[in-house]
């Protein structure tokens, strides 16, 4: 298959097994610094390749959830605990001011719906369950939408790529330009976001 940035991404599923997938998708979700990882792409190439045979898809769903909603838990408890050291953080090379910044304006717009809808957006979904912690939200409810999010993503998106995989035939043909559709869908949200506060902040 072509590469995809210069990562040929069922080379890497392939390498890494679900093990290491559930590991991508906890830190994207979990850690501060998993902002950059390609969790999108990389859940539909797993189902695709579960529709192949290489992965089992029950699995593999399973864990994706269970992952992504212990990672969004554990963001809400770095929220939480470190709260206002996170907001007077400097900038670095894996952390920017205005992540937190794009965040915060997004999590004010959709209110708790966030967890949910932020789950698709890259960065923002590193960052949401962040703020939620940060703002004391209360955990019950957080983990409701959490639940939701988590199923949404963790589970739905590589029940996509296997479906797909399973009812075209020769999918694997148009899997380079599928992943790269899902990669500027994810992309022209904040791309939206950033371009429409920066206009906001020239006027």
């Amino acid at each position: 298959m072509e590469s995809l940035l210069d990562i040929d991404l069922v080379t890497v599923v392939q390498t890494i097994g679900i093990a290491g997938i559930a590991g991508v998708i906890f830190a994207e979700t979990g850690l501060l610094v998993g902002f950059f990882l390609p969790g999108d792409s990389l859940l539909f190439t797993a189902g695709f390749l579960a529709s192949q045979g290489l992965l089992n898809i029950v699995v593999l769903t399973l864990v994706c959830f269970v992952s992504a909603v212990l990672g969004d838990s554990v963001g809400y408890a770095i929220g939480r605990r470190l709260g206002p050291r996170i907001f007077t953080r400097e900038n670095s090379r894996f952390f920017q001011r205005e992540y937190i910044e794009r965040t915060k304006i997004f999590y004010e717009k959709y209110g708790g719906k966030t967890i949910i809808l932020a789950r698709f957006i890259p960065i923002i979904r590193t960052f949401a369950p962040v703020l939620a912690g940060v703002g004391k939200m209360h955990y019950p409810k957080f983990l409701s939408y959490n639940l939701i999010g988590g199923f949404a993503w963790g589970a739905c998106v590589p029940l996509a790529g296997y479906f797909l995989g399973s009812m075209i035939p020769s999918v694997d043909r148009y899997l380079f330009p599928i992943i790269g559709g899902i990669i500027v869908v994810s992309i022209v949200p904040p791309l939206y976001d950033y371009w429409r506060h920066r206009k906001i902040k020239k006027a």
